[in-house]
């Protein structure tokens, strides 16, 4: 028994490697090329990559001294896990005609609250960010998140046929 479970994380972690190996590689992979190695990754491991390029991303932007590193990085995934449980909570229909004017009016409730609730915990975390980066650099850790996350819209927006395509939407 004791053998299974060495052997399993031998075997995780080597995935584990593997994923992290990839991420350095990604950026000079051809588009196809990247696609393929994202598709044959489980979904955890692909959404740990991308935990993983978000956070070195705003830490690169960020400048964020070598000393204060971990301490920035377990504090930012902390606070962006707090902001994807508040996020779950809200589940918006999509077919608004056919509600009543009591179901939309309850629908803008739950989104106004889920709206305070990422607003609170915003304003919770950039005090703790303080603690260890400038607020210059909490202001550009947020216009930093506002930049990737219109990047992901656009590209939901154009579609995969346009994925890799500079346009934008107007």
């Amino acid at each position: 028994m004791k053998k299974i479970g060495i052997a399993i994380i031998v075997v995780v972690s080597a995935q584990f490697s593997f994923a992290q190996q990839q991420s350095l590689d990604l950026k000079n992979m051809k588009p196809e090329a990247r696609k393929e190695v994202l598709q044959k990754m489980e979904p955890n491991e692909r959404m740990e990559l991308l935990r993983q390029y978000r956070e070195n991303m705003i830490v690169t932007e960020l400048n964020v001294p070598q000393n204060t590193q971990p301490q920035f990085k377990s504090l930012y995934n902390e606070y962006q896990e707090k902001q994807s449980q508040i996020k779950s909570k809200f589940n918006p229909k999509d077919n608004y005609e056919s509600m009543t004017d009591a179901e939309a009016t309850k629908e803008l409730d739950q989104s106004f609250e889920v709206g305070q609730q990422l607003l609170d915990t915003r304003k919770d975390y950039s005090k703790k960010f303080m603690k260890v980066i400038s607020p210059q650099q909490v202001l550009k850790m947020y216009q930093t998140e506002g930049k990737m996350r219109k990047k992901i819209l656009d590209r939901k927006q154009d579609g995969p046929a346009n994925a890799g395509s500079q346009r934008r939407r107007p």
